[in-house]
């Protein structure tokens, strides 16, 4: 196993540095290991992977996923819940820190991806609160945190990732989903409030409460986003529509939001599509790799041999998890967290299934885990995003977003300790 192994992490480790696109990486050391130990036709089986790679039909719900969401970037939805949000939380301890959450909670059931919901909130929220005096660091360190939800809450890219790579079913993913993702925003906004109400000074005097009028007007301008849920996620739990079909009601819905908010041209047509196609074509290439790779390890009994010598450590299952853990925090410090799946899933998911955990539950072990990468430097996409939108350096950004990072770590413990979190809701559903 050991001269194996050795070259395909050597080739990984050369080809990465050289800054090469991680799907070429990962098929360029799948056929530099399979020529230098079998002799494969490597390039019939490349050509097969590729193909089965780009026709999977788990896959058909990922680019309309992926251009609901550019069409809603698109749109004035981030400014309408801002609106809709504002007057609902002026009680609360942290007040309009509140809407970072929210509104990165309620963007992520409709976007997918925890860049563009940190993106499309922050764009909002960051000016208006330093306006108004809230606190730079607790804005910041709240949409980097809650910006990660787009992950966790379904639609997920990262999710369909996982399930295609898996062989799990990617609405069980879903529905497995919706309550970690819930808790996890909850707990995000009880950490908020626990911070304004031990340090007031944190959050502007309180303003005059708003009558009730406005408060049913706010309920208007939610009124969008909630029915694009209703219509996406509602379809699927009801068991009326797939993930193929509720994605393509979704983007039927961003259409008819876009029309109405007068933000639909051919304009911006062209610039969703365009993102869209970029998007689809690296998760694409990705895979395709991925798979290729994962194919040339199981040839090479990799990771047989690897799941024999950590079950000879003897380690307990939360033993097992904590190390995992670990290993992805290491390395979300270096590549961004999809890669980070797709090159361990071969070898982790055998020792996860030998341990006695539910691949659906491990599916969202990995997305929270990595949420929590995308907050780490010097890789975290959240990050970079928050700073450019405040212009803060890097360190001050990553500071801010350290107390959001713990609470998902503590969140990983307690589905481990609790994993029916997890896996209620989706074997009720059934």
């Amino acid at each position: 196993m050991a001269a194996p192994l050795s070259l395909l992490l050597v080739c990984l480790a050369v080809l990465l540095a050289s800054g090469l696109w991680i799907g070429f990486t990962l098929i360029a050391t799948g056929a530099v290991t399979l020529m230098a130990f079998r002799d494969m036709p490597v390039g019939a089986l490349l050509a097969f992977d590729l193909w089965s790679s780009f026709t999977a039909t788990e896959l058909a719900s990922l680019p309309l996923f992926i251009f609901m969401g550019e069409i809603l970037f698109n749109t004035r939805l981030s400014e309408s819940m801002f609106k809709g949000l504002a007057p609902w939380t002026r009680r609360i301890p942290g007040r309009l820190l509140h809407v970072n959450v929210i509104g990165c909670t309620l963007f992520a059931a409709v976007s997918g991806s925890s860049t563009a919901t940190t993106a499309t909130i922050g764009r909002m929220t960051m000016s208006e609160l330093t306006r108004r005096g809230y606190s730079m660091d607790l804005a910041m360190g709240s949409l980097c945190g809650a910006g990660t939800l787009g992950f966790l809450i379904p639609p997920s890219i990262i999710m369909i990732v996982y399930g295609v790579l898996a062989q799990v079913s990617i609405l069980d993913l879903f529905i497995a989903g919706v309550v970690p993702g819930v808790l996890l925003a909850l707990s995000f906004m009880a950490y908020i409030g626990f911070r304004a109400v031990l340090t007031p000074a944190l959050v502007p005097p309180q303003e005059p409460s708003t009558g009730w009028d406005v408060k049913l007007k706010a309920i208007v301008e939610l009124g969008p986003i909630v029915l694009l849920i209703g219509m996406v996620i509602g379809s699927m739990y009801a068991g009326l529509a797939g993930p193929s079909e509720a994605a393509t009601i979704g983007v039927f819905g961003a259409l008819i939001i876009a029309g109405l908010q007068r933000c639909l041209s051919l304009a911006t047509l062209k610039l969703a599509v365009m993102a869209s196609l970029r998007t689809c074509s690296m998760i694409g290439l990705i895979l395709a790799g991925a798979l290729f790779v994962s194919k040339a390890a199981a040839f090479l009994q990799l990771p047989e041999s690897i799941a024999a010598s950590i079950a000879a450590l003897a380690l307990s299952p939360f033993a097992l998890i904590i190390l995992l853990m670990l290993l992805y925090i290491v390395l979300g410090c270096i590549i961004d967290g999809m890669s980070a799946i797709v090159l361990t899933l071969p070898i982790v998911l055998p020792l996860i299934v030998a341990a006695g955990f539910s691949p659906v539950w491990f599916g969202i072990f990995l997305v929270i885990v990595v949420e929590m990468s995308q907050v780490t430097p010097p890789v975290g996409f959240n990050l970079f995003v928050v700073q450019g939108l405040t212009g803060e350096s890097m360190g001050r950004v990553a500071r801010a977003a350290f107390p959001f990072f713990m609470i998902m770590a503590g969140f990983v413990a307690l589905i481990t300790l609790v994993p029916d979190i997890v896996l209620a809701l989706p074997a009720s559903m059934k």
